[in-house]
């Protein structure tokens, strides 16, 4: 795995530079990476490292939330650089044009008419870009676009 390797000299690097935050990030994602590949008993696949990454950006989203609530400005700096490194690993996300773009072409293929079918187009959109949507932005377009119908 490429992007395996990518981690583990971005962590070479990191010891050498002394970059304790960086040091950090990887080796989280080196240790969520070896214990998804033991519980599956393979190495993972691309969209199985991205799910991992895209799992650690929403946790510190929420405990960037979570720091601002508590007036810890401090820890929301720490989180937010730790964001910035994460969100190097993600590939890049779709922009608003070609996500609607996606999305009028999605329903003309498969025939959606109504919100029922909401469900069918969003799951193509996701199974056809694995880890460049955001779920809740895709939810709320499909659902304005079909209610238009």
């Amino acid at each position: 795995m490429e992007l395996r390797s990518k981690i583990e000299d971005g962590l070479k690097q990191s010891l050498k530079q002394r970059d304790a935050v960086k040091v950090s990030i990887f080796r989280m994602l080196l240790a969520a990476i070896k214990n998804k590949e033991v519980e599956k008993l393979r190495a993972l696949t691309e969209d199985e490292f991205y799910g991992i990454v895209k799992t650690s950006v929403k946790q510190h989203i929420e405990s960037i939330e979570s720091f601002k609530k508590g007036n810890r400005q401090d820890l929301v700096d720490k989180e937010e650089n730790e964001l910035e490194i994460l969100k190097g690993f993600l590939p890049a996300a779709l922009s608003d044009e070609e996500l609607s773009t996606e999305i009028e072409e999605t329903i003309k293929t498969m025939e959606a008419k109504n919100q029922k079918d909401m469900g069918k187009v969003i799951r193509h959109l996701m199974e056809k870009y694995p880890g460049r949507i955001d779920g809740k932005v895709l939810s709320g377009m499909v659902l304005k676009r079909l209610s238009s119908l």
